[in-house]
Parts: structure tokens; sequence; C-alpha cells
């Protein structure tokens, strides 16, 4: 596709995330303060509005009235903010995407996880390339506080395109960050495998499926850039310092 402006975000905060235990009993784990009063979610929303990202949908399920109520319509990040519902939200993670499809309007959209510390040149750089593919921002040198064993791990072939996807790979080249460019392609490979699998579907599965049909994935290059996965209270107390 050739490049045109993006001008669409989603944001997925859907999960209960129990892992975090009773930080997580009555709030959200998007809404979780990192720096002071610096929420988790304000990282990706502030990421998306500085690479003029306008109009983000915020893909809300446990306690989502409590993300709705803080972040309101976006006036304080510069940016309109959508909600769109998951009903589903301990299904896979590409359920939320699912539930986001109408709004996209086959559109192309930046990807962002809710619980991911980022540093907004991430999104610029996705933004910056000449064409726009399916893209997934890949980290070939992470850094220590990264844990290996529950990163989503990439193979990347010589023309930089995904071979390879997942969490239980033992050889590798890069971490997936959770910044994504997606386009209609990967929506309509996400109907098909909702179609047929129900709501148990990650996004690293529609990205396998694409790839075994012959389609490239592409990879934009992130390495030395700050990320940071929020799933244990070990990872917050690491990002607040």
């Amino acid at each position: 596709m050739r490049k045109e402006k993006v001008r669409k975000g989603i944001i997925l905060t859907a999960g209960d995330s129990s892992r975090l235990g009773s930080l997580t009993a009555i709030c959200p784990k998007v809404l979780l303060p990192v720096n002071g009063k610096e929420q988790l979610i304000r990282y990706p929303i502030e990421a998306l509005a500085a690479a003029g990202v306008s109009d983000i949908a915020i893909v809300v399920g446990y306690l989502g009235d409590k993300v709705i109520e803080v972040l309101g319509n976006g006036d304080d990040f510069g940016v309109r903010l959508q909600y769109v519902y998951n009903s589903d939200y301990l299904g896979g993670n590409a359920i939320s995407v699912y539930k986001a499809r109408e709004w996209v309007q086959e559109e192309p959209v930046v990807l962002c996880m809710g619980d991911h510390v980022i540093d907004g040149e991430i999104v610029k750089h996705l933004l910056d390339r000449q064409v726009f593919n399916e893209t997934l921002c890949v980290d070939y040198t992470p850094a220590h506080h990264h844990e290996l064993a529950e990163a989503t791990k990439v193979v990347v072939d010589s023309a930089g395109c995904i071979r390879n996807i997942g969490k239980g790979l033992v050889y590798w080249d890069a971490l997936d960050t959770g910044v994504f460019l997606l386009t209609e392609s990967f929506f309509q490979t996400l109907h098909e495998l909702v179609q047929h699998r129900g709501t148990e579907v990650t996004i690293s599965d529609v990205i396998r499926y694409l790839i075994g049909q012959g389609h490239s994935f592409d990879t934009c290059d992130v390495s030395g850039c700050f990320w940071a996965d929020i799933d244990t209270k070990e990872d917050l107390d690491m990002v607040r310092g």
C-alpha cells in the first residue's frame, strides 16, 4: 500500500490483568500510576498523538467504565477518543482488535497495547516509512528488564519480513514491542479466523495465518527505543524506578 496519512489508532485495555492480583481488583491495570500521577494508559495515547494520530478507539472490557470516566473524550490529550466494548475480554487479544473493525472502516490503523510503556519515537518510526503494509515494530537489542520467557519473539527474514512469531520460540531475532500498523488485509484474515475458532484468537495467530497464506508482514526496527510490557508488580516497580 502506498503511503497515506494514518489518522486512526486502537489501544487495547480490555483484559482483567489477573497477574497483578489485588492491584487490579478495583482498578484496571491501565489506570495504575507509573510516575506520580502518570497513568499507564497515557503513554500509548501520547505516543499516538505525538505522531499525528488524532482518532483513537480505546477497547475496554474489565472495569471499562472506570477507563471511560478517567479518559473522557480525549480533550486532555488533544485527540478524539471513542470507546469500543469487548464483552469477550477473557478470550484472545485479537478479539479486542476485531471488536474495533467497524470503527476502523478499512483505513490503516496503528495498534498499541494499553499496558505498554512506550517511547513516542516508536510510533513516529513506524509512520515515517515510505509504504504502509502490515507491520510490527520489533526490538533486536532488548534491554535487561524484558522478561524473555514471557515476551513474544519474532523470526525475521533477510527482507525484514516476519517468518514466525510466538512466545515459545527457541531461536528468534527480535522481540514484539506491541506496536503495529494494520490494514484491511489483517482485519479480513482476523474475521476468517474468528468465524472458525471463536474468541480464542491471538494477534500472533493472525500473523502466522497471513504468513502461511503467502502474505508478507513487515517489521520496523525500533531497537534502542524504550518500551516495557507491564504484566506483574515487578514490571510496574521497574518502570516506576
